[in-house]
Order: C-alpha cells, then structure tokens, then sequence
C-alpha cells in the first residue's frame, strides 16, 4: 500500500535504520554492535511497528530499546570525529534504507535479513565515516560496493 511517495515497507525501513543510527549516536557504539545489541527480535519489532513508534518522540523510544536491550555506552564516537557538516540520524536512515531495499532485491532476501547483511559488511564502516564523501555516494554506486566487495 502507498502512504505519500513511498511505499509502508520502504518507509518502515526508513525509520527503523533512522532510529539504529540515533541509538548507535547516542550509545557510541559502531552501527554493527548496535545492531547486534539490538537484536534481530527487537529489529522485526522496530520494523513491524515503525508506523506507530515513528508517532512517538524518538529519544524516548530509544530510551526504551535501548534500556530493553542492555546496550551499554561505548567509545565509537564518529560524530565528534567529524571534521566537516555531520548528516543527521535521518540522512543516514535513507542511505541504509536505499541499500537495504537494493540488497534484498538483487539477492532476493527479507528486510531484516538484508539489513543484517547490510550493517556487517565494509560498506558500513564507509558510511560512517563522515570525513569521506562516500555516504552521499550515488545509491547504486554504494550497493554496487555492497555487492562487489570493493570501493571503486
């Protein structure tokens, strides 16, 4: 079903690898250790319910997944490392969102199997690195990475 441009698997996407990376933010912890302190159970539950955690204020629903997972403060701190403008949480939720949908399509996998895929390749420490220029990298050169194996 459509809701505005896209359509609601897209958009709960969207949402859920916006909240990773305001979770992963605030919690300092690479994008890969918070996804895996997250876990696949709460990622499905942040998916299947965007719609609705996406009504309510964002800190405090990562307040909540974040208490519920046990995630623990880390040192990973891309933010402050940032030498130039950092993309907000929202920027990097579309370009995770954009290689999540290309990842399940060309290998043919669920959502949530595509985003573990996504967040434990090389490509997201390349997107997390906001001193290069590669997270605003056309979608299809960063899924071409993805799927290559290599930056070219």
């Amino acid at each position: 079903m459509m809701i505005g441009r896209e359509n609601q698997q897209a958009n709960n996407l969207f949402f859920t690898c916006s909240l990773i990376e305001y979770i992963a933010r605030k919690t300092k912890n690479k994008r890969t250790d918070t996804v895996d302190g997250l876990g696949r159970v709460a990622i499905e539950k942040i998916y299947d319910l965007a719609d609705v955690y996406h009504s309510d204020n964002i800190e405090t629903v990562s307040d909540d997944f974040i208490e519920k997972s046990g995630l623990t403060v880390g040192s990973y701190d891309n933010v402050s490392a940032a030498k130039y403008a950092v993309p907000s949480y929202w920027d990097i939720g579309k370009v995770y969102k954009r290689l999540i949908l290309g990842i399940a399509a060309k290998k043919n996998l669920p959502i949530v199997d595509a985003l573990f895929e996504a967040y434990h390749s090389f490509v997201s420490e390349k997107i997390d690195d906001y001193n290069s220029s590669f997270y605003y990298e056309a979608p299809q050169n960063i899924l071409n990475a993805f799927l290559d194996g290599e930056i070219e």
